[in-house]
């Protein structure tokens, strides 16, 4: 038999069909390692953004110094004596000319009125010399007195005009002292502990003091700045690149307490000395701050907020915005395309929790405030408007809805 007339086994057969399945198979394995479509990329990280505003702003300084009384008078003895009653509560207000102490007056009544009865004796005898003055007169025209006589009854008159008027002082004098045995508040204030009690002797020598009265509504404010600082900011001003926050009767001053509070009324600046303290190098201001509740005390140490200059075209901005380091401060700017770019600025200082931005930003610019750890390298961003924390909560807690209680 010849190969072209050979048959094909069932054996062949088998495995010519398992052939055929083998390269069906690799087939369709290799259509299902083929990659798959890229899947869509993820959206733009939301970051919160500020657009810059500039404006006039008023730049604040922030300078130590402590409170002192408006006025303070000292209570003092000035008559000699044994103090017999105090009649005031100690830390208590009082007011100009309200009775605080009595001393005993029984030796000034005693002066006065022999004052008096002096007195009353000079006038007694000036009325003789007078009558006498007056009837020697027409007697020395008619040549019935001598000369001599005249010009005695005269000097005697004279005499006792003298005597009445030593005698008015003496008793005045006596007055004084009198007055002196009722001690009164000098001025109106809140007079403080009594520095002697009742049966103490008083006066002896010198005048004794008894107490203080200060007048603590207003309070004065003494602080201190570095002239370089006060030589820096003139320049400023002189130069135009800032303008001043008006004369120093307009200029405010608002007072952080030592517990970190703001005192909630504002005060005024008054003058700033004249003279630089050798020692320190520092210029001393004082400030008016009124203080009606009595909440500020004498020798309180305080900081002072002081604006002195305002500033043209700067922007506030969350302190958060501002990255600060040895080479400079830096703000993030979004661009219109979602890119974000380092931007170095100039500060002024800070105002109401917030950095004033001088230079280094122009207005319709987007800062980024919070999002900074949304970002990845080069990848652009949306920019949403940033709002505080305290604008968020408010209307989250207005969303809530009502507790089973209040049902």
């Amino acid at each position: 038999m010849s190969v072209r007339q050979r048959t094909l086994k069932p054996v062949d057969v088998r495995l010519f069909a398992a052939a055929l399945l083998m390269l069906s198979v690799a087939g369709c394995s290799q259509e299902a390692a083929a990659p798959a479509a890229a899947p869509p990329g993820p959206p733009p990280a939301e970051v919160g953004v500020v657009v810059v505003a500039p404006g006039n702003v008023g730049l604040v300084t922030e300078l130590p110094g402590r409170t002192e009384a408006s006025r303070v008078a000292q209570v003092r003895a000035r008559a000699a004596g044994i103090l017999q009653q105090r009649v005031f509560r100690e830390g208590s207000d009082v007011k100009a000319g309200q009775l605080l102490y009595r001393i005993d007056e029984a030796p000034y009544r005693a002066s006065l009125a022999t004052a008096q009865a002096t007195l009353a004796r000079a006038e007694a005898n000036l009325a003789q010399a007078t009558a006498l003055a007056d009837r020697y007169k027409p007697l020395l025209e008619a040549n019935a007195v001598s000369q001599q006589e005249f010009v005695n009854a005269v000097t005697a008159q004279k005499l006792g005009q003298a005597e009445v008027a030593a005698g008015r002082a003496a008793v005045q004098t006596a007055q004084i002292n009198l007055g002196y045995a009722t001690v009164t508040a000098p001025i109106s204030g809140r007079i403080g502990r009594s520095l002697v009690t009742e049966g103490a002797l008083v006066g002896q020598g010198e005048a004794t003091p008894l107490a203080v009265v200060q007048q603590i509504d207003p309070m004065y404010v003494n602080f201190t700045q570095p002239v370089g600082d006060v030589l820096r900011l003139r320049a400023a001003i002189a130069a135009g690149r800032l303008k001043g926050a008006g004369g120093s009767e307009s200029a405010r001053v608002q007072l952080v307490l030592d517990d970190g509070s703001t005192y909630a009324l504002t005060g005024r600046l008054l003058f700033s000395d004249l003279t630089v303290d050798p020692t320190s190098g520092q210029i001393t201001l004082r400030a008016e701050v009124p203080n009606p509740k009595g909440l500020l005390l004498p020798g309180m140490f305080v900081r002072a907020r002081l604006e002195q200059a305002e500033a043209a075209g700067a922007v506030l901005l969350p302190q958060q915005a501002v990255q600060r380091s040895d080479r400079g401060d830096t703000v993030r700017v979004v661009a219109a395309d979602g890119s974000v770019s380092q931007r170095p600025v100039k500060l002024g200082g800070a105002k109401d929790g917030q950095w004033v931005v001088l230079e280094g930003l122009q207005n319709g610019e987007q800062v980024m405030v919070d999002g900074f750890q949304k970002l990845r390298g080069t990848a652009p961003v949306k920019a949403v408007p940033w709002q505080a924390p305290g604008a968020k909560a408010a209307p989250a807690a207005a969303a809530a809805p009502p507790s089973a209680a209040s049902k």
